[in-house]
């Protein structure tokens, strides 16, 4: 592309020099015949000049557009191995920012500013050695036009960059609004709220309309005197170039080779502020996308992977506290020496109050974030030894909060085990009772939309769950999962994962009685540590915290159905 290009600018500057040798040579000597030769020679140029150019389109289409997609495949890697802990301080708008924006920008400035950057310089000073040559009075004259660009540009290259990166980051802000106002779109009309959300995404769009204008007011100025400069230089030299011709200073086929070589410097000029522009528009987006490459990834994978795993589950002195909390003190903990050994096929009922740090305890298993003190193996293996893909074979997750993809319910379905059969879909769908699944308008192939919106809370909670059980774990954890779910289908679920958690160690989070029946035991979740763990019965005898709290889960549950019930008032009174 680089060879090509100058080879280009090298014909380029050829073809006025053969104008030249043929106005003072046959034209101005009157020989006709020596006319052809030069005339074929500089028709030859301008066809070997055009296929250059097609040349160099060809090769750098197929450049830019290979370096555009390995970047963004690697940018997409780079995000899916970052930490939950990255995730959770990024707007999502930002990274779909980096994603598009960004990223088109260095492309744009790859497939067109980078290599006329090196074009025009190149041009610019081949051109002007040869003007000095031809004539050096002449010559100065467009060196010295060089000048007040040199100093405008620098001055421009300072300014630019700031204005860039303020408008590329608010796009990223507006990005995050649209995507909000697209995914809350519900929560916005209940509330009745749509206005006020459209005027907070109307002054993010007024404060990105108002830097933008700074950008092209900026720019407006710079490529106005790069417009000018030029052609007041051509102007200049065609005044003193005719003097120079009456003179008999110079030939009049040299002035004409100058004034042409003269005009093919104007747009090379002219396009540096778009250029400079665009550099200055790559450079930014690089920066913000190298933002991430250059987050290095708080978890890693381990080395070691369990073949026939059993599903032992030990939490051995395990302390935790968020990535971001400054607090290096016991208060900055959200989970302090937490003991618990879960046999395989075993399973175990976490129960806590509100912010004990449940779901952050059954987050650590899978490591979507790494413990900050003690550990937590499996058969004996710290689970940090592991390859992630081998701990997330073994380990499944359905959250009290469903994730589910703007794909088929089928392939929502089969997203953590792509190889399961059709026999074991419908399997998983009965055991999880979503079997609704199969009254949507195309069965298990219909697209659910994105986030599952169609679908409602408890369907969205019952396909993740099925999600879940099809991966068939060996320890399989459930955050609340049947929390959106009613008595009766609940009832139902629980009968089913009874034979599912048969086969698997399960760590189950749980707020109802119900549900705690699922347990072989119950883990007591206190401000942060495990204070009790034993039978349900047993803990219900013999601890009075463990008591009070399923006798308000159970109140409050009364209270739903029925405020003055005599089952709700024996509970409370309980």
């Amino acid at each position: 592309m680089l060879a090509t290009s100058l080879a280009g600018v090298g014909v380029s500057i050829a073809i006025p020099l053969v104008t030249k040798a043929m106005i003072d040579g046959p034209i101005a000597n009157r020989e006709v015949g020596a006319i052809w030769p030069l005339g074929l020679l500089a028709l030859g140029l301008g066809i070997l000049e055009a296929v250059l150019i097609f040349w160099r389109r060809w090769v750098q289409s197929n450049a830019v557009l290979g370096l555009e997609t390995a970047v963004r495949h690697d940018l997409y890697e780079r995000l899916q191995e970052l930490p939950m802990a990255f995730h959770g301080h990024w707007q999502s708008g930002q990274l779909l920012s980096r994603v598009t924006t960004d990223l088109s920008s260095i492309r744009r400035f790859s497939g067109f500013g980078l290599i006329f950057l090196i074009i025009n310089i190149t041009q610019l000073t081949v051109v002007s050695g040869v003007l000095l040559h031809m004539y050096w009075p002449l010559g100065l004259v467009v060196v010295g036009a060089a000048v007040p660009i040199i100093y405008l540009s620098m001055r421009f290259e300072k300014a630019y960059v700031v204005v860039s990166r303020r408008v590329q980051d608010e796009q990223g802000d507006l990005a995050t609004l649209a995507e909000e106002g697209a995914v809350g779109i519900r929560v916005i009309k209940s509330f009745g709220r749509s206005r006020h959300v459209s005027a907070q995404y109307d002054g993010a769009a007024r404060q990105l309309y108002d830097t933008s204008m700074d950008k092209v007011r900026l720019s407006a100025r710079f490529w106005t005197f790069l417009e000018v400069i030029p052609n007041l230089a051509v102007v200049l030299v065609l005044l003193l170039g005719s003097l120079g011709v009456g003179r008999g200073d110079l030939t009049p086929g040299t002035l004409v080779a100058f004034i042409i070589l003269m005009l093919s410097l104007v747009w090379p000029v002219a396009a540096l502020g778009v250029i400079l522009a665009m550099a200055q528009e790559a450079m930014t987006a690089a920066a913000r996308v190298l933002e991430i490459f250059d987050t290095e990834p708080a978890i890693t994978s381990g080395e070691r992977v369990l073949e026939r795993p059993r599903g032992h589950l030990r939490f051995e002195h395990v302390d935790f506290r968020f990535p971001d909390q400054d607090d290096d003190g016991p208060g900055g903990l959200v989970l302090r020496d937490v003991n618990l050994d879960v046999a395989p096929g075993e399973t175990v009922a976490i129960v806590g109050a509100t912010g004990s740090g449940k779901t952050t305890l059954t987050a650590l298993v899978p490591r979507l974030y790494d413990v900050s003190g003690g550990r937590i193996t499996i058969d004996g293996v710290d689970v940090r030894e592991l390859t992630l893909p081998n701990l997330r074979q073994i380990v499944a997750t359905a959250f009290e909060e469903p994730t589910l993809f703007s794909m088929s319910a089928r392939e929502n379905l089969m997203l953590g085990r792509s190889d399961a059969t059709e026999e074991e879909v419908d399997a998983a769908v009965e055991v999880a009772q979503a079997g609704f699944v199969h009254d949507l308008p195309w069965g298990l192939d219909t697209r659910i939309g994105e986030q599952g919106m169609s679908l409602s809370g408890g369907q969205r909670q019952r396909l993740a769950l099925a999600r879940a059980v099809l991966a068939e774990p060996k320890i399989l954890v459930l955050d609340d999962t049947l929390s959106a779910l009613d008595v009766h289908t609940e009832k139902l679920v629980e009968a089913a994962l009874r034979h599912v958690l048969e086969n698997a160690t399960g760590i189950v989070v749980a707020h109802r009685a119900s549900t705690v029946m699922l347990a072989d035991k119950v883990a007591l979740l206190q401000d942060g540590t495990i204070t009790h763990v034993g039978d349900h019965s047993e803990l219900l005898a013999t601890v009075p915290a463990y008591r009070a709290l399923l006798a308000a889960e159970a109140t409050d549950a009364d209270d739903l159905v029925g405020a003055g019930s005599g089952r709700g008032d024996g509970k409370g009174q309980a």
